[in-house]
């Protein structure tokens, strides 16, 4: 019994490919086919830190110019016509109450 065992995995070895060891074949993928990988790594990680400078740096500029503002608009009687109660009292739900 044990005889055929070892025969039949000797016939499926010789039909897989003879003698040939269990050795997975390397993946050459195209990023790594001519340049180093830790060139790679070291070329990106100069061009993160230097978007990063840059838009500190813009984020600065921007937030330290002079801002324009407008001025208030006068306060026309007609904008707050209130022709009946609110449920909440007389006055606005988020002013002042006196």
């Amino acid at each position: 019994m044990a005889t055929a065992l070892v025969r039949s995995t000797l016939l499926r070895t010789a039909l897989r490919g003879g003698g040939r060891g269990s050795a997975v074949p390397s993946r050459n993928f195209a990023s790594s086919a001519h340049h180093d990988d830790a060139y790679e790594t070291a070329k990106w990680e100069k061009i993160t830190y230097l978007g990063i400078a840059t838009c500190t740096v813009l984020s600065i500029y921007n937030l330290s110019r002079s801002h324009h503002y407008h001025e208030e608009p006068p306060g026309y009687p007609y904008l707050h016509i209130r022709n009946k109660e609110f449920p909440w009292g007389p006055d606005g739900l988020f002013e002042v109450k006196h």
